[in-house]
């Protein structure tokens, strides 16, 4: 364990949103860069805890990229860390500092947690910036309120605006409702489907982790029947179910019908936000209504063995149907939030520079990609309006 910053910091007062300081005053924070062992350990306790900021998930997604787990403590208590990694560019140009959905707060309920986010950015801003001369890449998770305050907060502090999905918005269900207030939030359409599926012999089971290989064929003969290209990080899936940290470990669940499996999820549990991982199901499913059932079994599950304030169903890919499908379950009790912008610093305009250019052409090489496999498959392709577009029909 080394310390690499304990610098006195203050974040920019650049404005009020939404009735709460985004510039606050950020405190003394002393950083640390710890081992991948001790760092998924230490934030499995955290509010703000991610699969995509695990050590195990991030060493097995992006494996010739450095990973420097790090800790933010204020006066010797862990208030927050960010898993950092530092990607060199091609040539050797430079190196560039990427978090994504950080830095993460331990405790996002404490009453100086917006000035605790102040100083992790300020504590990163010094190292890695200042310090290394590289450019700093921050993706902050979506936000529950109207105002994401963790990307305002980066751009009054100077952070320019960077790469940004096509299609943002993340669907997050409510988990804290009783029984008959989470159906009756449910759309209409979509409560009258769960009506549905309860009246076709389904049955729900919570499986134990070595039935992953049950998950494994379901989920291959799912791709290869639909024949799309799998950009997910389903190769992480193995390393995941192996963690030795419980809390980290994803939960596993199926339902049946007349004692076959047609259709499985594996969810990520901890922290104060589910998410959904991976689904799969078989050609039985749709008829069957299947996700309906799992999905209103899998929140009661969540809200009975968690401590998870909402489950994250994840975002679209620009398919409209499953945009209807999980604005249906997230109902009037949850929300649709957009994931913000890549947010970029540096402090000195040629690392900027590179930084935002091999972004530039990394972007423009996943959209070539998408229009190559939209013409081998025209399955693949977007049907989904733009953000933005009316849905006043809907």
């Amino acid at each position: 364990m080394s310390v690499i910053a304990d610098r006195l910091v203050h974040a920019d007062n650049a404005g009020r949103r939404t009735g709460r300081v985004v510039g606050a005053a950020a405190p003394r924070l002393e950083t640390r860069i710890i081992d991948g062992a001790e760092w998924d350990r230490t934030i499995a306790g955290f509010d703000e805890v991610c699969q995509e900021q695990m050590h195990a998930f991030a060493v097995t997604r992006w494996p010739s990229v450095k990973q420097e787990p790090v800790l933010f403590l204020l006066d010797g208590e862990v208030v927050g860390g960010a898993l950092i990694m530092v990607q060199a560019l091609p040539l050797g140009l430079a190196r560039i500092a990427v978090s994504k959905w950080a830095p993460m707060l331990k405790d996002a309920s404490r009453p100086d947690a917006d000035a605790i986010h102040a100083g992790m950015v300020e504590a990163m801003v010094a190292e890695y910036a200042n310090g290394r001369g590289q450019m700093l890449s921050v993706l902050p998770r979506a936000s529950i309120d109207t105002v994401n305050r963790e990307y305002e907060r980066l751009v009054a502090r100077g952070f320019k605006r960077g790469s940004e999905l096509g299609f943002p918005d993340r669907y997050i269900v409510n988990l804290r409702l009783s029984d008959e207030e989470q159906r009756k939030s449910f759309h209409q359409t979509w409560r009258r489907q769960l009506n549905k599926s309860e009246r076709a012999g389904l049955t729900f089971e919570h499986a134990s982790p070595d039935r992953i290989a049950d998950f494994e064929t379901l989920y291959t003969a799912m791709t290869d029947r639909k024949q799309f290209a799998d950009h997910s990080a389903y190769e992480t899936v193995p390393a995941l179910m192996k963690v030795d940290v419980s809390e980290l470990r994803p939960e596993l669940f199926f339902v049946r019908h007349e004692g076959e499996l047609v259709a499985g999820a594996l969810i990520f549990k901890a922290g104060d936000r589910a998410v959904y991982l991976y689904g799969a199901t078989n050609d039985k499913a749709l008829p069957l209504r299947a996700g309906y059932f799992m999905h209103w079994h899998i929140i009661r599950w969540l809200r009975d063995n968690t401590r998870a304030t909402w489950y994250d169903l994840g975002g679209t890919d620009g398919f409209q149907g499953l945009h209807q499908f999980k604005k249906g379950m997230v109902g009037d009790a949850g929300v649709i939030r957009p994931v913000p912008p890549v947010a970029n610093y540096a402090s000195r305009r040629l690392a900027y520079l590179l930084g935002a250019g091999a972004f530039a052409a990394r972007d423009t090489l996943y959209a070539v990609r998408r229009v190559i496999a939209g013409w081998r498959n025209p399955r693949t392709r977007a049907t989904q309006a733009r953000p933005g577009a009316n849905e006043a029909a809907e």
